[in-house]
């Protein structure tokens, strides 16, 4: 006589009523928020609606997209020169370039943009020669640093000394091997960082370099003091100014700052995956399997491995 069948265990989750409860009172919070957004008539949704796609704002929203990404290229090229300075064995340049970084990450964004609008006071103009001997080329300082070229050095300049911090971290996180590898082949050292180094670095580099550009796009906004009058936040509150309803026009600005973020917030989460490939076990996983048949992948995720001689795989 055969045994009877053993009894299937269900198996039930612990029940977790705190869980539902902060879930209602979450709920009814954000119902209460979004009742208020929409009832209060003291935002004017309708001026908003009304200025939403103003020329006016979008020709600022242009020009923040263009100190931005300026701004950020002036930021990335003075970062990694004054990271490689500063890995570098020459003390002279260590020093300016630790000089440059204590500075620019030691006084406020702010008051280096007032500096940069008032440079013309401390040096009306400028001049290209030999020191203390002939000058070759003399020029007034307010017509070559104009208010969006100081708005655009002072965001550069400053953005540079962090970001410089992020390449120092992302080269240091490469194993040092790679370095002595690519030596014993022959390889120059600006050759090894541009097609060894820097690739793998990449992996490291991209999150905080995407979060710090989302930063930026938001910093414009001080740029006022320069000043520079034609960024998203300034041309905003002069309209909202004009019409003596600020408000709306500042929520104006919100929703083109959430647009945009979110925009670049998807461009980064796709940088990052593509860089971070090779790290990822499920990357990984499907990278091996693109070159098997369907009875292999299936013996892979199934998770069991037999000596079958009749199993090829293919690289």
């Amino acid at each position: 006589m055969s045994p009877s069948a053993p009894e299937l265990i269900r198996a039930r989750p612990v029940p977790r009523p705190g869980l539902w409860i902060w879930a209602a009172v979450v709920l009814v919070l954000v119902a209460m928020l979004v009742n208020g957004l929409v009832t209060n008539p003291n935002y004017h949704w309708d001026v908003v609606a009304e200025h939403l796609f103003d020329p006016r704002v979008l020709r600022a929203i242009g020009w923040t997209l263009i100190l931005t990404v300026g701004a950020m290229a002036i930021g990335i090229v003075m970062a990694v020169t004054t990271a490689v300075m500063r890995m570098g064995s020459n003390p002279i340049l260590r020093s300016v370039a630790w000089a440059y970084i204590w500075f620019f990450r030691g006084t406020p964004v702010y008051t280096q943009l007032l500096f940069w609008g008032l440079i013309a006071v401390l040096y009306p103009r400028l001049s290209l020669g030999i020191p203390f001997g002939p000058e070759f080329l003399v020029f007034d300082t307010q017509d070559v640093i104009t208010a969006f070229v100081a708005a655009l050095l002072g965001l550069g300049l400053n953005e540079g000394a962090y970001l410089s911090e992020i390449v120092r971290a992302g080269l240091n996180s490469v194993d040092k091997g790679q370095w002595e590898a690519a030596s014993a082949l022959g390889m120059k050292r600006s050759t090894t960082l541009w097609r060894i180094v820097i690739p793998q670095a990449m992996r490291v580099i991209v999150p905080p370099t995407g979060n710090e550009t989302i930063s930026m796009l938001k910093t414009t906004s001080l740029v006022t003091a320069v000043p520079f009058s034609l960024e998203l936040t300034f041309v905003t509150m002069a309209i909202g100014n004009r019409n003596f309803l600020p408000l709306p026009l500042l929520i104006v600005a919100a929703i083109w700052y959430l647009l945009i973020t979110s925009i670049l917030m998807v461009g980064q989460h796709y940088l990052e995956r593509y860089y971070g490939r090779g790290f990822d076990g499920d990357d990984q996983t499907r990278g091996s399997a693109k070159g098997m048949s369907k009875r292999q992948q299936s013996i892979l995720a199934a998770g069991t491995v037999h000596a079958d001689p009749n199993l090829e795989v293919t690289p």
